[in-house]
């Protein structure tokens, strides 16, 4: 299983997301998917407090620590791939996490505008 090409939303090189804890669907830091990758987990996001609560509501559970999965469990200033769905709900709902868009693959596009990911910035985009 291949990742797709490591390009981000502004057609640059993928950015690393987060390695404490190492985030992303291959589990290398980084927000990569492939056509394995059902949930799209490309949107390189930080959580807060307002956001985990919100995916906990809706049934997942980002905060729990799972050791028997490796999972230590998240918490606010956490950086994480999301899956474009559920970022795209929680913009939409109000508590959008910021997001890094040098870290988030190309492929959220295919769920979430550009326009909407550039207002949940963290940063004014390079070039």
């Amino acid at each position: 299983m291949e990742p797709d090409e490591s390009i981000n939303v502004i057609d640059g090189p993928l950015a690393v997301c987060g390695t404490d804890p190492v985030t992303g669907f291959f589990r290398d830091g980084f927000c990569n998917t492939c056509s394995a990758d059902q949930g799209s987990h490309t949107v390189c996001a930080v959580m807060t407090a307002e956001f985990l609560a919100f995916s906990k509501y809706l049934g997942n559970d980002l905060s729990t620590p799972r050791p028997e999965y490796g999972f230590a469990g998240l918490n606010p200033g956490d950086p994480w791939c999301l899956c474009a769905d559920r970022f795209l709900q929680a913009a939409d709902e109000g508590c959008g996490p910021r997001i890094h868009l040098e870290a988030t693959h190309k492929r959220a596009l295919d769920v979430v505008s550009l326009s909407v990911l550039k207002a949940h910035s963290l940063t004014e985009p390079k070039g």
